[in-house]
This record gives structure tokens, C-alpha cells and sequence, in this order.
């Protein structure tokens, strides 16, 4: 089993070159960050993600969370390193200054939360859950709810959950059935919520859970539900944790991956009520739960690229050491030198590479949506955040299943013995192409919400920018071949959008039945775009005489294959896109 070690270079260079992370800080009215600041932040994290943290990833998956008599026991060690990542500032770094936050830019945070998704997955999974809270209640809050839960939750004091599922309503959040009465300044909850990742622990002193719930008034179906904050602890004359709210774990499921975290279902009411509080308006919850459901979203493709970080640097170093061919002298060489090895790793390093590009793009697109000098450029700025949203969800992760894939085909036989640990991440990334939103729904909300909705503008947007990279690409001769390939993959893009506005309004089939396809596409020729740039800007820092020489010029062949191996996939997915939903709904449910 390799060590964890995060791949400081290729962040630096999205964050410093690919980015202008000194610029971005500037533009956002933060003089005192920079990019020196930012790699000593990096470099720190990545001691307490490889020394820390990583000891962790196999421990949570062999022992485990367990439910007890006092709640869910968290896997021995966790509290400890939590307490560490609390103590060291590490979850209030890219919080709101107002409630006790760093104020750090989100792109430097989504490489800092890589480095806790690379080394324990399981671990991680609680932040992340707390931050999706944390921006439900910025959000829609009251004032009076901001001040009393978000400084405490935004230092990691205390942690938050999503209590969105239930036994008969998953993805079909209209189906919900959790009631909420009035009962003077606030509401009591009934009900019982499923899947909740990190629902309970003893790690902190809170746990604040956000629940979707019906009120009495409530009208059918999804504009009947509403947003409750309903805490583990009720808060004291002192705004501190006091009575126990009558909110309860009553069991966890057992998993083919991420044991450490603990799926909880959490009862609530079961003792007369639980206490919660109204997050927003009355029967307005959606909007507030697609508030948190976002940065959840946006976080899963983190852990997603996490996983596969890790999974490829276990297969490279087994890889280098595994001996298995023989040499006419009879000397033995490792199976790296194996033309087809070669291309395993080569998948997964330009995947890699492409998904982190992709994730710190988005990330950053998010800093300048809140530094934005007008209305119009924030509303921009929030568009193309919309189209990378599902993006980054449903093709990362859908992608790390691939890559996971590939790291334990590496290892041959030794990748199905659970004892080398290639295995668990296999299993660990397997749960991201269905939580936050399985890919079905990030390929409908990309056709729907964010192409349809829009006739295609800010897509287009998009598409318009990726012509210009690939015409500055062509203009330097090393990456001619390139540009023509990019070229040919926006305009499959430019296609298939073309294609989808033309036949969705006369087949009410054909946005469920193209979506996926469709966001695939996308999703490959975001990454070619992003491994484009790369490659762009990798020669003109050659050319300058600056820069890591053997750093630029992997980028510029990790590319290549990128474009060799990857980029030709958006062939195929124009394919699919413009077969329409026809064969797939033909038969009689009989015929299956």
C-alpha cells in the first residue's frame, strides 16, 4: 500500500499559471493572499493529509463507524484527526469573515479539500457535508439563525447534515412525508430520513441538520416543501448546546465502500417532536436544498478526483516496482515498461489532470461570481457555475469509476486482494455516481435547467470560449494537431446542443433520453479544453525560459494522450445524442 502524496506541481500550476491565482486575489480585494501564501497552505495540508489523514483511509474501512448505545461511534482515530483539522483552521478556511471564516478564495480551498478527499474519502465526507449546510443557511437564514449556528459550524465546532431522503421518497423529493407542526417559535418535526451521510458522531458537541419537511398548509407535491434547521442539541439561555432534541440515529448502513462515514437513518420525533427552526420562506425548501445540493454536488466531483488521485498513485508505484518481464540476459524489468501498463496510467494521469483542472475552473468561476464589480458579470459568472455544476458531478464521477477501474487492473490479481488497499478505492468511488444526485439527474438538470432553460446561451457561451483556445492553440505549431482536434469536439458540442433545441419540444422523451450522452460529451471536451489550455501555456512558459522543464513538458504529452485517448469520445457521444430516445423506449415493458 503507497504513501498519500498530494501532487503539489500540477496545483500549482492550475492555480498560478492556467488561473492568474494573484490576479484573481487582487480582483477580489484580497491584497494579503497570493500565491506564496497559497503553497505554504498547500504544502501544510498535504503533511496532515499524508501523515494524518491517510493512516486513516484503511483503519475506517476495516473497522469502520458503529451504532451504540450513546449513538454512532465514529472509527478509533478520526476524532483525533478532526480535532487536529479544527484546531489547525483547516475548516474555516474558505468561510465568510462576518461569522469567524478565513475569507481564503473557493479554487485555493477545492485544492486544499483534494488533499482530505485524496487521503481519507470516508473523513472528508463530513466537512463537506458541513459546508453544503453552511451555505443553505447563509443563504436563507435569518440573522438571528446565521449568528447562532454559522460561527460554530463554519470553525468545525460543530457539524452539519442534509436530511433530504426517505424510504419512499429519493430522488422524488415530492413524495416527502415529514411533517413539521407549529408549536410556538418553532416547529416540531416527525418523521425518518435515510442515507444521511456523518447524521451522527461524538466528534463534536453539534450536529445540525437541515430537513425537509411538510407543514400542515402545505400544498402537493414539491412546492409544498420546506427547510428546517433541527439541532442534535438544543441551544441554551448561552447559545451553547444543551437539552437533547429528540432527533435520533436508529441505524447504519453497511456498504460496499466508505466505511469510515456513517450512513445514518435518522428518526425524528419519535419522542413527542423534534425541534426545528424554518430555514426561508414556508414551502420554499427547494430552493433552499438546491443551495446546499450545489456545493454538495460540486464537492462530490472533488472526491471523486480524490479518489482517483489516490488509486493512481498506488497503481504508478506498484507499477515501478513490480517485477514481471524477463530480459534475453535474464534480468527482470517492472511492468511500467509494458506498452499496455502504459496506457492505463496514461488514462488515469490525464484523467486526473483533466478533472482537477475542470474542478479549480468551476471553483474559481465561483470567486469571481462573488467579487463581481456588476449585477450582469455575478449573473454571468453564476450561469456558467449552473452548466459546470452537473458537469463536474455527473462526469467525474462517472469517470473515476474508470479510473478506479484501471488502478486495480494495474495490480493484475494482487488489485482484487483487498490487503494491497487498491481495492477500496475501487469500492470507495463507486457511491459518487449515485449520491448528491445520481448522473441521470446531473445529465437532466445539464439538458434541462442549463440548456433548455436557456435556449443554449450560456453553453454557448462556453463552446464560444473553447473556439478561441483552440485558435490560439493552432497558432504555435507543437500543438496544431491538437487545435484541429478541439475544434472538431466543439463542434460535435455545438451539434449536439443544435440537435437538442430542434427535437426536445417535439419528443417529451428526448431530454431524459439523450441527457446522460450529452453531459458526457460535455464533460470530455471540458476536459480537453482544460488540458488545451494546459498545454497552451505550458509552451509559453517554455518559450519564456521559466518553469519546471520536465513538468511542462509531461503536461504537453500528457495532453497529447488526452486528446489521442479521450477527446475522440465526443465522437461517439454526438452519435448517441443524435440517435434520440427512439430504441430506447420502444419496447413494451412486457419485452424486458
Amino acid at each position: 500500500m503507497s504513501e498519500y502524496r498530494f501532487p503539489y506541481k500540477d496545483a500549482t500550476f492550475l492555480l498560478n499559471d492556467l488561473l492568474d491565482f494573484d490576479q484573481m486575489c487582487l480582483d477580489a480585494g484580497l491584497e494579503e493572499v497570493n500565491a506564496e501564501l497559497a503553497l505554504a497552505i498547500l504544502e501544510e495540508a498535504g503533511r496532515l493529509g499524508s501523515e494524518v489523514l491517510a493512516p486513516l483511509n484503511a483503519i475506517g474501512d476495516e473497522l469502520g463507524a458503529k451504532l451504540e448505545e450513546n449513538g454512532v461511534q465514529e472509527t478509533p482515530g478520526f476524532a483525533e484527526a478532526y480535532r487536529q483539522y479544527v484546531d489547525n483552521g483547516w475548516a474555516s478556511l474558505y468561510g465568510d469573515e462576518e461569522f469567524g471564516g478565513q475569507g481564503m478564495p473557493k479554487a485555493l480551498g477545492a485544492a486544499v479539500v483534494e488533499v482530505w478527499d485524496s487521503a481519507c474519502v470516508a473523513f472528508s465526507l463530513c466537512p463537506l457535508l458541513t459546508t453544503g449546510a453552511v451555505a443553505a443557511i447563509a443563504a436563507h437564514g435569518s440573522d438571528e439563525m446565521k449568528h447562532s449556528y454559522l460561527p460554530d459550524m463554519i470553525s468545525g465546532e460543530w457539524t452539519g447534515s442534509m436530511c433530504l431522503t426517505e424510504p419512499a421518497a429519493g430522488s422524488d423529493l415530492a413524495a416527502v412525508t415529514t411533517k413539521a407542526v407549529p408549536e410556538e417559535d418553532h416547529f416540531l418535526i416527525t418523521g425518518q430520513k435515510i442515507f444521511i451521510t456523518w447524521g451522527d458522531h461524538q466528534m463534536t458537541e453539534n450536529v445540525i441538520h437541515l430537513v425537509l419537511a411538510r407543514l400542515p398548509d402545505a400544498p402537493a407535491g414539491v412546492r409544498g416543501i420546506s427547510l428546517f434547521l433541527v439541532p442534535k442539541f438544543l441551544l441554551d439561555e448561552n447559545g451553547r448546546p444543551g437539552k437533547r432534541n429528540d432527533v435520533y440515529c436508529v441505524g447504519i448502513e453497511h456498504k460496499l465502500g466508505i466505511h469510515g462515514s456513517p450512513t445514518c437513518t435518522m428518526s425524528f420525533g419519535d419522542n413527542g417532536g423534534a425541534v426545528g427552526y424554518l430555514v426561508g420562506q414556508p414551502h420554499n425548501g427547494l430552493l433552499a436544498m438546491f443551495t446546499m445540493m450545489n456545493e454538495a454536488r460540486q464537492g462530490v466531483g472533488l472526491q471523486s478526483l480524490g479518489v482517483s488521485e489516490r488509486s493512481y498513485q498506488q497503481a504508478l508505484a506498484y507499477a515501478k516496482e513490480r517485477l514481471q518481464g524477463t530480459r534475453s540476459d535474464g534480468s527482470r524489468y517492472p511492468i511500467i515498461e509494458f506498452p499496455d501498463v502504459r496506457r492505463m496510467l496514461m488514462v488515469m494521469k490525464s484523467a486526473t489532470e483533466a478533472m482537477r483542472g475542470l474542478i479549480y475552473v468551476a471553483a474559481a468561476e465561483g470567486d469571481r461570481e462573488h467579487s463581481a464589480k456588476s449585477p450582469e458579470d455575478a449573473q454571468r459568472y453564476a450561469a456558467r457555475t449552473g452548466v459546470y455544476t452537473p458537469i463536474v458531478k455527473g462526469w467525474i464521477s462517472e469517470l473515476s469509476q474508470e479510473v478506479t477501474y484501471l488502478g486495480t487492473q494495474v495490480h493484475g490479481g494482487m488489485g482484487y486482494v483487498e490487503e494491497t488497499g487498491s481495492a477500496q478505492h475501487y469500492r470507495d468511488a463507486r457511491i459518487m455516481t449515485i449520491y448528491e444526485g445520481t448522473t441521470g439527474i446531473q445529465g437532466l438538470d445539464l439538458v434541462g435547467r442549463k440548456t433548455l432553460g436557456d435556449d443554449g446561451a450560456a453553453l454557448q457561451e462556453l463552446l464560444d470560449e473553447m473556439q478561441v483556445t483552440a485558435e490560439n492553440m493552432s497558432a504555435v505549431d507543437s500543438l496544431a494537431g491538437m487545435a484541429s482536434s478541439l475544434m472538431k469536439a466543439v463542434g460535435s458540442a455545438g451539434e449536439a446542443r443544435a440537435w437538442l433545441l430542434e427535437h426536445a419540444t417535439q419528443d417529451r422523451n428526448v431530454a431524459g433520453g439523450v441527457s446522460v450522452n450529452f453531459m458526457m460529451l460535455m464533460g470530455y471536451l471540458c476536459g480537453g479544453w482544460i488540458m488545451g489550455r494546459s498545454a497552451l501555456k505550458a509552451v509559453q512558459l517554455l518559450q519564456a525560459g521559466g518553469g519546471d522543464v520536465a513538468f511542462l513538458e509531461a503536461k504537453q504529452v500528457t495532453a497529447q494522450f488526452y486528446f489521442d485517448h479521450l477527446l475522440p469520445r465526443t465522437v461517439s457521444y454526438l452519435a448517441t445524442v443524435k440517435s434520440g430516445s427512439g430504441s430506447m423506449m420502444a419496447l413494451e415493458v412486457e419485452q424486458f
